[in-house]
């Protein structure tokens, strides 16, 4: 029978290897799947490029990893925000690359790698910097900006409910890249806040199909970026 359920969140992220592409989900703290990315801190893997929305806030979580020293390329759509002060220092030392993406963009770009499509066409960032030295055409009348989907080799997805076949519900808006970074990425690893039997999950309310994940991991108390950040916590302590 199938089973994608692993017993420790070290295990779940241990093979990501120096130099892989790594998606995490989130939008600000809502999906961010904080014990994750700190056991790939604890794992201690480099030079990976990260494809999330934004960068982190504090000293937790992305910014965490950042901090560390593991990440050598940024992909997302808010390199600066509330609390964000790990990346911006980094950046602007020539530390740490950044590939600056609209968010929408960004979230066709990874649903496109998920669905096989190599590339499209987008009217965002026609006649700004983000589209100089890409393909622009015409289409009846309106300028389009080539832009290329995205793969990854690991995804870390945080979600609400899983069961063992790996189908996924998420909570509210915590559902956001996560459902299409499952889908981009070669190995789709998850922490999941309850754990229930096959059956349990009504068909009509699954967002992410098992086909698309293969590991889970239950974190039944998982921690909150906003909290960790409040209380002035950082990672590794």
């Amino acid at each position: 029978m199938i089973n994608k359920l692993v017993g420790s969140d070290t295990e779940a992220v241990s093979d990501i290897f120096d130099g892989a592409i790594v998606m995490i989900g989130g939008f600000g703290e809502a999906g961010s799947p904080i014990e994750l990315i700190h056991r790939l801190i604890d794992l201690g893997s480099k030079n990976l490029t990260v494809v999330s929305n934004n960068t982190g806030s504090g000293n937790v979580g992305i910014a965490a990893l950042i901090e560390n020293r593991q990440v050598s390329k940024m992909i997302c759509s808010f390199p600066r925000s509330t609390n964000s002060v790990v990346f911006p220092e980094l950046y602007r030392a020539g530390e740490i690359e950044l590939e600056l993406v609209p968010q929408g963009t960004l979230a066709e770009r990874i649903r496109a790698g998920g669905a096989g499509i190599p590339a499209f066409y987008t009217p965002s960032s026609v006649n700004t910097p983000l589209a100089e030295g890409k393909e622009i055409r015409e289409f009846n009348g309106q300028a389009y900006v080539l832009e290329y989907g995205i793969k990854a080799d690991f995804s870390l997805v945080k979600c609400e409910t899983a069961d063992r076949y790996g189908n996924l519900t998420y909570h509210k808006t915590a559902r956001n890249f996560s459902p299409i970074m499952c889908t981009a990425g070669s190995m789709t690893i998850v922490q999941a806040k309850h754990i229930v039997e096959p059956g349990g999950i009504d068909p009509e309310n699954v967002i992410t199909p098992g086909i698309f994940v293969n590991r889970v991991v239950e974190i039944n108390a998982p921690q909150h970026e906003s909290i960790l950040v409040t209380n002035g916590e950082r990672y590794p302590r």
